[in-house]
C-alpha cells in the first residue's frame, strides 16, 4: 500500500487547507483510513478516521472544523480544514488498516505533509 500526500502549506489563521491522499496497492473499500498528525515535540494523534462503511470519527480538538471524505472509485482521501489555529501547526500524515475502521497504530502510513498555521 503507497499513500502520498498533498495539499499541505503555510496558510494564516483562521483559514483554510485541503489535504488529498491518493492511494495505491491492495487498498479496497473494506480499509479503514484516516489522518494522523504530529506536532514538535508532541506524540502522534488521530485528527479524522472514515471507516470502510463511511462512519466518521474526529479527535476532540476538531470541533466541526475539519471533514473527511473518501472517494472509493478513486482511491483518494480528503480532509478539509476550516478555521485554522496556531495549534494545528504539525505534519499531517494519510493512514490506512487492514480493519475497516483504523486502529490507533495502523500499518500503513504517507510520508507526511506540514501544514503551518502562522500570521
Amino acid at each position: 500500500v503507497k499513500l502520498v500526500e498533498s495539499g499541505g502549506g503555510l496558510v494564516q489563521p483562521g483559514g483554510s487547507l485541503r489535504l488529498s491522499c491518493a492511494a495505491s496497492g491492495p487498498i479496497y473499500n473494506t480499509n479503514g483510513m484516516g489522518w494522523f498528525r504530529q506536532a514538535p515535540g508532541k506524540e502522534r494523534e488521530m485528527v479524522a478516521i472514515i471507516s470502510s462503511g463511511g462512519t466518521t470519527y474526529y479527535g476532540d480538538f476538531v470541533k466541526g472544523r475539519f471533514t473527511i471524505l473518501r472517494d472509493n472509485h478513486k482511491n483518494t482521501l480528503s480532509l478539509q480544514m476550516n478555521s485554522l489555529k496556531p495549534e494545528d501547526t504539525a505534519i499531517y500524515y494519510c493512514v490506512a488498516d487492514d480493519l475497516p475502521i483504523p486502529t490507533t497504530k495502523p500499518p500503513y502510513w504517507g510520508q507526511g505533509t506540514q501544514v503551518t498555521v502562522s500570521s
